[in-house]
């Protein structure tokens, strides 16, 4: 079954996701941080939205749902244990489940860290992964709620998806994410290059989300904890990888 992902610009840089099923013409949303954009797209599509998938309760993903097309007769899923402060969910999921999306099998994780209750939504078949303010392009989600090893732990279960995951993510920041990224790690000429296409890109008016999970591994310090030359650098030969994780934690706090 062919399925379309639209990646949407909205608010600042923030970005919303439609997923098309293209023999149905239905639709869903992954967040809804503002809702005209996401509209004019449906218009622009001819598609119907029939589901808002949350990914956790901040404004800024939530804030556009009353104003969607077609509000009263969406389904809304989101986590139980953000349920008190999501909007009112037609749905409520937790880690472990697999729910039916636009005909695709979709996994939920919990991704705690940045929020407690945040979740991703993972469709393998689609080989898309939406993880918001969890994984991001080149860095991941501050703490405002999780500890560094609830989110590090969270960056354990992402970083277990397939190597050809697609990584959608929920704001436009890896201009920022680069720079810090090549204080933790220099030499990495992977990430050098990356620094240099997220320039052009911008440049181009264009986003850098989504990105793949494979070009996460070999980038983003968030992924890369564990490798012996990062602790080094750090003055860390010895610690455990989820102190590691913890000192670039604090570092990009104060970037």
């Amino acid at each position: 079954m062919p399925y379309e992902i639209v990646t949407i610009p909205c608010l600042e840089d923030n970005y919303a996701f439609l997923i098309g099923n293209l023999e149905t013409q239905e639709a869903a949303i992954v967040d809804v941080p503002e809702a005209a954009p996401i509209n004019e797209m449906l218009k622009d599509k001819g598609w119907t939205l029939t589901t808002v998938l949350l990914t956790h309760h901040h404004w800024d993903h939530v804030d556009g749902l009353d104003g969607l097309t077609g509000r009263d007769r969406l389904i809304v899923i989101g986590a139980t244990a953000d349920e008190h402060r999501l909007p009112t969910l037609t749905n409520a999921v937790s880690e472990g489940d697999t729910i039916d999306i636009l005909g695709t099998p979709t996994n939920i994780i919990d991704v705690s860290g940045h929020t407690l209750g945040h979740i991703a939504f993972h469709m393998p078949e689609l080989d898309a992964a939406f993880t918001a303010d969890s994984l991001m392009a080149l860095g991941c989600g501050r703490l405002f709620e999780g500890t560094p090893a609830q989110m590090y732990e969270s960056m354990n279960k992402l970083n277990a998806l397939p190597d050809d995951t697609i990584i959608y993510s929920g704001h436009e920041y890896t201009s920022t994410n680069a720079r810090f990224a090549l204080t933790i790690e220099p030499d990495n000429a992977a990430l050098m290059s990356r620094r240099e296409a997220t320039k052009l890109a911008r440049a181009a008016g264009s986003p850098t989300v989504p990105s793949s999970l494979k070009r996460e591994r070999a980038t983003n310090p968030f992924l890369r904890a564990h490798i012996p030359q990062i602790a080094a650098h750090l003055g860390m030969p010895d610690a455990a990888p989820v102190d590691v994780f913890t000192e670039i934690r604090k570092r990009r706090d104060k970037f």
